[in-house]
């Protein structure tokens, strides 16, 4: 009986969350002359939401309940992303551009080492770091490749990535069309390690009823045990009733062995706290074990990782740097602290959702 109330309340907690909403409103200035920018896009980061300025440079918009970063982009100007909550008083919001200086240095660096035809050789390369490698990434389209730049530098051995307008990628898997704002992509050939940072604004694709059906699905598949889903489990202090475990990951400083020990009390006071009234702040350091017990592993991700066919769960390792705080709708802040390896490592943008999508009833 325990149990079925604690599913309730989750599910009660879920479609409060859902339903509730919160306004900013601003304006978007020139940093120099203070005159009003028309047109501004106004997007919010991760969400099918966004809006532009008007002739007074102003702008309002509806915003999910919870946190979310704002992102200001004008042609010519450089781009702002302002933190937002609604558990702030956010006010009336004065954003000022400032305007783009190409450095000369940069320019000659760049025509120096860009890679002519650069598409044709590091193409696939850079969809499977940016979109990734699952069944879900497969199905996505970048549609104006040639708005990327690739630049090869042999003295670092790195290859780096950069557009020069918004990356257009539509979604076939999940249903959606995603303009990606890329500043910059990063693959070091020495380590093995890629990067890259900027900012990503959905728009739900347009078909018939019957494909968003399989959309619907494909949509509740990516979203239960994913990273959207435990941050807002553990906001919702619902985490074992949503087949979450949580075990940090000890070494020996002699032996070096590895052992597991289960975090049994994720809500203690010591760890977690209320803040701005609303957000939770989560004091955890060091390497973890995440295990979400309701899903398994892809069969294409255990064979690269060269894992038994037979693993039932989803496994992922968290490395905590200095904590993170939680919204109501699963936004996280400071993101760089959180670093992902194994499952969640494997989803990167062609798996992801936007932080205003919430499961209907469950598809089975």
């Amino acid at each position: 009986m325990k149990t079925i109330l604690s599913i309730i309340l989750c599910l009660a907690s879920v479609f409060t969350s859902a339903q509730s909403s919160f306004y900013i409103k601003g304006k978007v200035l020139d940093d120099s002359t203070g005159t009003p920018l028309d047109g501004a896009s106004v997007l919010c980061q991760n969400t099918t939401k966004g809006t532009v300025t008007d002739k007074e440079g102003s702008f309002r918009m509806e915003l999910p309940a919870g946190g979310h970063i704002l992102v200001v982009t004008y042609t010519g100007f450089e781009t702002e992303s302002i933190r937002i909550s609604s558990s702030q008083d956010n006010g009336e919001l004065i954003v000022k551009l400032k305007k783009k200086e190409k450095k000369l240095e940069e320019v000659v660096i760049q025509a120096s080492t860009e890679v002519k035809d650069g598409w044709n050789k590091y193409g696939q390369q850079f969809r499977d770091y940016f979109l990734g490698t699952t069944p879900n990434a497969k199905q996505c389209t970048i549609t104006n490749p040639d708005s990327l730049h690739f630049y090869f530098s042999k003295k670092r051995n790195r290859l780096k990535v950069k557009a020069d307008e918004p990356l257009v990628i539509l979604n076939y898997a999940l249903g959606y069309k995603i303009q990606y704002l890329l500043d910059s992509f990063v693959y070091d050939y020495t380590t093995k390690f890629s990067t890259y940072t900027g900012v990503a604004f959905y728009s739900e694709l347009d078909s018939t009823e019957t494909q968003k059906k399989i959309w619907n699905k494909n949509r509740q598949q990516a979203y239960y045990g994913s990273r959207l889903h435990f941050m807002r489990c553990y906001f919702d202090s619902t985490l074992e009733e949503n087949s979450f475990v949580l075990e940090q990951i000890v070494t020996d400083s002699t032996t070096g062995k590895i052992s597991f020990a289960a975090l049994e009390k994720p809500y203690d006071s010591t760890i977690y706290t209320i803040v701005d009234s609303v957000d939770r702040e989560v004091a955890l350091f060091g390497k973890y074990r995440l295990t979400y017990k309701q899903g398994s592993m892809e069969k294409e991700y255990l064979i690269a990782n060269k894992y038994s066919l037979n693993s039932k769960y989803q496994v992922s390792t968290l490395e905590l740097l200095n904590g993170f705080v939680i919204s109501e709708n699963g936004f996280f802040y400071e993101q760089t602290e959180v670093i992902n390896s194994g499952y969640w490592a494997w989803k990167i943008l062609g798996d992801l959702l936007p932080y205003d999508y919430w499961p209907e009833e469950k598809v089975e």
